[in-house]
């Protein structure tokens, strides 16, 4: 599938009726899994990321190049609509500007700019915001270094859980009206909140970092996520076959020849 069909896919999803749960992917293998198994589309997370290539938590260490090679890897493989977390743009305005040339060129269907200030200053005890006129001036930076109108461009906003729905709801605004194609939320809990964030535009909502909301296709969400179990169910994995071949036991339960050449596509 062309780069461009699949952010085309990825449109078609945000215009439809449903609610949508992308495949959390972490590498090139993971992503024609969920291509096999027909998922819609998929996700990389920051956090992932960070795994997948330093083997470190989620603290904002990992560089732009090093996220768009995950990424050339992922696209190169699998056809399957890719929507990433750009985090914070990697820097200012300027540097958004950047990440999505860089990103657009890796491949990806949709990203994701956020307003959190990362990575967290020195002594704060807890995440914090961006201005709004910094989080609009990002928005605006994303939208300009588009080459290819496919591509999505999300805002997203941890608002709710640092600063409350109202600014929430104020962000919100500033975002759709810059000229988002969606917009992105974390830590909505109730359905209350979401349909405050609902009323603000007509732009289909994504979720994650909050509990699943049942019924919320009619309050405008087309993509929920369901946490990132694939890359840690594999950390499990390699963990318990390391360990059976160091202590001599049996080993757990190991692809067949037919499957490794289904998803190395060498049959």
């Amino acid at each position: 599938m062309r780069i461009t069909d699949r952010r085309t896919a990825f449109r078609a999803i945000l215009a439809g009726e449903e609610v949508v749960h992308p495949a959390s992917v972490f590498d090139p293998i993971s992503a024609r899994i969920a291509e096999d198994l027909g998922c819609a589309c998929a996700i990389l997370a920051g956090s992932v990321a960070s795994l997948a290539v330093l083997g470190a938590p989620d603290n904002t260490s990992i560089t732009l190049s090093e996220f768009e090679g995950l990424i050339t890897r992922i696209t190169r493989a699998s056809s399957i609509p890719l929507l990433v977390d750009a985090d914070h743009g990697y820097g200012n305005a300027l540097s958004v500007a950047r990440t999505v040339v860089e990103l657009e060129r890796a491949g990806v269907a949709a990203l994701t700019i956020e307003d959190t200030d990362l990575p967290q200053p020195f002594g704060s005890e807890r995440p914090a915001l961006i201005s709004r006129a910094e989080g609009l001036g990002k928005m605006h930076a994303a939208l300009a270094a588009r080459r290819e109108r496919e591509l999505v461009i999300i805002g997203r906003t941890s608002a709710c859980a640092i600063a409350g729905i109202d600014e929430a709801v104020a962000r919100a605004m500033l975002y759709a009206e810059a000229g988002v194609d969606a917009l992105f939320f974390t830590g909505v809990a109730t359905h209350e909140h979401l349909a405050a964030l609902h009323a603000v535009s007509d732009l289909p909502i994504i979720l994650g970092g909050g509990p699943l909301l049942p019924d919320t296709a009619s309050l405008g969400v087309r993509i929920a996520l369901r946490g990132h179990q694939p890359i840690h169910a594999a950390f499990l994995a390699v963990y318990e076959t390391m360990l059976a071949l160091e202590q001599g036991s049996d080993l757990p339960a190991l692809p067949d020849a037919s499957f490794m050449a289904r998803v190395t596509q060498t049959r």
